[in-house]
This record gives structure tokens, C-alpha cells and sequence, in this order.
């Protein structure tokens, strides 16, 4: 069964959500906070979530942050702030999706339907079989290969470390503290300039044009991204 966790500190609201999504064959986990969330998570078998940005004991955010260390599993924000900077930074934390209070049910569960699909084509099926792909840039995780247009990519193995982080996440902006901690498995005192030097080198050899990437993407102020490209 396709699981939806749904996590808010309304009953109500959690409640509802729960009728609309189990009409729809959904099995629905439910948790009050975001460390409830995280619990939840580690228990269950979970394919998509919904998060309220503001909780007691630990936010949607800060949740998020942390189911990202550990998944790809979609994330769509709930939040009665419907103003974009709220949404961008919603969006730069991990999330995949965003819907403002108050929200049409059938509305949500069309987005629910839409992360799922998504997740289940691009995001478990690929991991599953070792390889992920975007545009020309692909990583084989088995192999541990990294090639662009067909050719491979020599990468140092911190190199290919950042890139599988990324990889992994792809679409999803990393703080330079969380690629230092993923990836040198320590806590991320000046970790941003170590981060960053590593991510020079890597454009050098992944992308084309330096100065225009294709790829690996800066998202000023918050982090990095490898950019997810349709494959046709």
C-alpha cells in the first residue's frame, strides 16, 4: 500500500486530510509534531508527506531538514502564510510542494497523487536500480561512475561523494553544512569553504560552461543543487 504521512498540530485538519486520502485508497500514518513525523517515519514505510510549517516541539522546517538527511520522500508544505518568500524558503529547505491555509482537500490530494507518481517513476525506481539521471548527467551508485554525455567523469571519491549527496537529492537545494556533514561525516565548523572549493572542481569537470552551469546550480544565500532535467 502507498502510505502519506500527515503531520499537523490540528487534529482536525489531520483528520480531515486522513478521510480525503483514504477514500482514495491511501493508507495514512498521522503525527502531531515534527518529531513525531521523524518517528513515524523510521516506522513506517512512507511515500509522500504532508508538513504544517509551524508546530510545537519541532517545526515542519526543521523536520524537513532532517528527513532529508535520510530520504527523497516527497514533502509538501502546509502553511497558513501564503506570501512567496515563504514559499521559496519552504521550497529551499527541502520541500517538494506548497499549499497555503485554509486548502481545497481535493486540490491537496491532487498534488498528493502528482508527488507520488513522480516519486515512483523517477525518484525509488532509480535508486533501486543504482543509476540516476538528469539531462546528460548521470551517476551509477553501484559502479560508483559518474558520466556526462556518455563519457565517464574522473572524480576524486570526496568529488563523487558531493555529487551522489546531490544526486540523490536532486532538485533540492543543500546547505554547504549539510554536504560536509553527509559527506565528511563531521560536524560542519567552516565547512563552507571547504564545501565550496570541491564544488568549483567539480563544475570543471561536469559542466560545460563554468560560468553558466547546466547542473550544478548556486542558490545564493542557502546552497547547492543539481537541477532535475527531464529525460526524453
Amino acid at each position: 500500500m502507498v502510505n502519506v504521512l500527515v503531520c499537523d498540530d490540528d487534529k482536525a485538519i489531520v483528520d480531515s486530510i486522513e478521510i480525503y486520502l483514504k477514500a482514495q485508497g491511501y493508507g495514512v500514518v498521522t503525527a502531531f509534531n515534527g518529531s513525531q513525523a521523524i518517528e513515524k517515519m523510521n516506522e513506517n514505510e512512507i511515500h509522500c508527506i504532508i508538513m504544517d510549517v509551524m508546530m510545537p516541539v519541532m517545526d515542519g522546517i526543521k523536520a524537513t531538514v532532517k528527513i532529508r538527511e535520510q530520504s527523497n520522500v516527497p514533502i509538501i508544505f502546509l502553511s497558513a502564510k501564503s506570501e512567496d518568500t515563504d514559499k521559496i524558503a519552504g521550497l529551499g529547505f527541502g520541500a517538494d510542494d506548497y499549499v497555503t491555509k485554509p486548502f481545497n482537500p481535493l486540490e491537496l490530494v491532487a498534488r498528493v497523487k502528482s508527488q507520488i507518481r513522480r516519486y515512483v517513476s523517477l525518484g525509488s525506481l532509480a535508486k533501486s536500480q543504482g543509476v540516476i539521471t538528469t539531462g546528460g548527467l548521470s551517476i551509477d551508485t553501484n559502479a560508483k561512475i559518474v558520466t556526462v554525455d556518455g563519457e565517464e567523469v574522473r572524480l576524486t571519491a570526496t568529488e563523487y561523494k558531493i555529487v551522489e549527496y546531490l544526486m540523490q537529492n536532486l532538485g533540492r537545494t543543500l546547505s554547504s553544512a549539510q554536504i560536509y556533514e553527509n559527506v565528511w561525516h563531521e560536524d560542519a565548523f567552516a565547512s563552507e569553504k571547504t564545501v565550496t572549493v570541491h564544488i568549483r572542481r567539480i563544475r570543471e569537470k561536469i559542466e560545460f560552461d563554468t560560468k553558466n552551469p547546466t547542473y550544478l546550480k548556486v542558490v545564493w544565500g542557502i546552497g547547492y543543487k543539481i537541477e532535475k532535467i527531464s529525460n526524453h
